[in-house]
């Protein structure tokens, strides 16, 4: 073969190679400078022109400026200059998440040309860190659903079968994520919507405590209802977890803009003789079925753990039924106030699911929205001192492999259903709790998501957990779209 040639295919074999690893392992190969950043962009714009026709997932591809930030990322290193731990590492951002020069859409015509002048403080910390953003990511209209199909921007497949859902509201980060076009993405989570379509794209992420990491945008309204106060958080998405950690320490810590977000250590010492980590494994949620591949894949996590030296026992929370239902009341009856304008900018089948899952919560008086968070506080009494003898609760993401597409508006009932079989993410965001999430097995033909929940502002012991699973199960994206 002419050398030109050999030339050329061990390039084309290297961009293969490159659009598959971790964020971690990208880093580490720049700054060792046995890649350029350039290439890394470069092999991630190729994946993403590759794939992303089939499956919609990046809806704003940063071509132009990515290889700009990339020639300066390797201009530094080859001058010497300090570099952060992302140095010329590519990520993806959520359309809802400030990235500055992009319009942050939240999926609507609406706010198709709301362009934000500046970066959200979780963005201005990744690019601090040298990361470089390469695309702007899909999420359901206003992110109120938990299926990918947006009115400004249209359907995100899900890369392991078409006619199934990808989760959302986060579910074109998790498609770009699941199919090599990012190594790692910011999305964010009120109802699962980090981890939703985690499960359903079989890759990692991590909802972190509330107020663990700075919220803030410039695009009106720039103050949140109290429930998303109470409950809404950014975090990152991956492929590894300690990605996930990586990303975590970058991101986490006070910021001006956030009047809330506090400065907590990221980790904790442990109690000298304390032994190990009690696990409370919730194969089978309360509050409706689950699909039994879904339940073994929970078990098998438990006996990975088991095995890893953690003290495993089924065992449920108390109060789970009504965390999960306090969680409804308390978004609904936020969402009730703004269905006049929600219902004017979002599509057809956007308000139709957000309108038959208000229809299911009573309305509320003043009385009543005081007691519900009287009743709020004694759910998270009631888990704090659960909590205390199980640091960790491990149970499915859905009770339910990915549904189809069209399941969650096909009647006046499937919003309700489809918050059912997503109970299992509900108590953590009601009570603020972290929570990672890793792959463990498939049913259905479909990766199934495991969480690992937290007390709060344990993070560190979550994401152990969930490490430890997945070094017994390895890791099954990225993959190419199988259908």
């Amino acid at each position: 073969m002419p050398e030109g040639d050999a030339c050329r295919k061990g390039r084309a074999v290297m961009a293969e190679e490159l659009w598959r690893k971790d964020a971690s392992t990208l880093a580490t190969m720049i700054r060792a400078r046995d890649v350029s950043s350039a290439e890394v962009v470069e092999a991630h714009l190729a994946r993403i022109d590759a794939v992303n026709p089939a499956l919609n997932a990046v809806v704003r591809v940063l071509a132009e400026p990515a290889r700009e930030s990339a020639a300066a990322a390797d201009r530094a290193l080859a001058a010497g200059e300090k570099v952060g731990p992302l140095h010329g590492v590519p990520f993806t951002v959520k359309e809802n998440v400030d990235l500055a020069g992009t319009p942050t859409t939240w999926g609507v015509p609406a706010l198709a040309e709301a362009v934000a002048p500046i970066d959200a403080p979780i963005v201005a910390r990744l690019r601090a860190a040298g990361a470089i953003p390469i695309g702007r990511t899909n999420l359901p209209d206003m992110a109120l659903r938990v299926h990918t199909d947006s009115s400004l921007h249209g359907l995100t497949r899900n890369p392991w079968r078409a006619d199934r859902t990808t989760g959302g509201s986060s579910g074109g980060e998790a498609v770009a994520l699941a199919t090599g076009m990012s190594p790692l993405g910011l999305g964010n989570d009120l109802g699962g919507s980090l981890r939703n379509p985690a499960h359903c794209c079989g890759i990692s992420a991590l909802k972190p405590t509330t107020n663990r990491l700075p919220m803030a945008t410039v695009i009106p309204p720039e103050d949140p209802t109290l429930a998303a106060q109470l409950m809404s958080v950014d975090g990152p998405m991956a492929r590894r977890v300690a990605d996930l950690r990586l990303a975590l320490a970058l991101m986490a810590g006070p910021d001006p803009r956030d009047p809330f977000c506090v400065p907590a250590p990221l980790e904790q010492p442990e109690q000298p003789g304390a032994g190990p980590l009690r696990v409370a494994l919730v194969a089978e949620p309360p509050g409706g079925p689950t699909d039994p591949g879904i339940a073994a894949a929970v078990r098998l996590a438990g006996a990975h753990l088991a095995a890893a030296g953690y003290e495993v026992v089924e065992v449920t929370p108390p109060a789970y039924e009504q965390a999960v239902d306090c969680w409804g009341r308390t978004l609904i009856t936020d969402l009730r106030a703004m269905m006049p304008v929600l219902t004017q900018i979002m599509g057809a089948d956007a308000v139709t699911f957000l309108s038959h899952a208000e229809s299911a919560y009573p309305t509320l008086d003043t009385a009543a929205i005081a007691m519900m968070y009287v009743e709020r506080h004694g759910i998270a009494r009631a888990w704090s001192a659960f909590m205390a003898e199980h640091p960790i609760v491990v149970s499915p993401v859905w009770t339910q492999p990915a549904f189809e597409v069209g399941f969650d508006v096909a009647s006046p009932d499937a919003p309700m259903a489809t918050l059912s079989l997503m109970r299992p993410v509900l108590p953590a965001n009601l009570l603020g709790l972290p929570s990672a999430v890793v792959p463990c097995g498939m049913a259905d033909g479909m990766p199934v998501g495991v969480q690992c929940i937290g007390r709060r502002f344990r993070e560190d012991q979550c994401l152990a957990a969930a490490e430890a699973i997945e070094r017994a199960t390895g890791g099954t994206t990225p993959i190419d779209p199988t259908w």
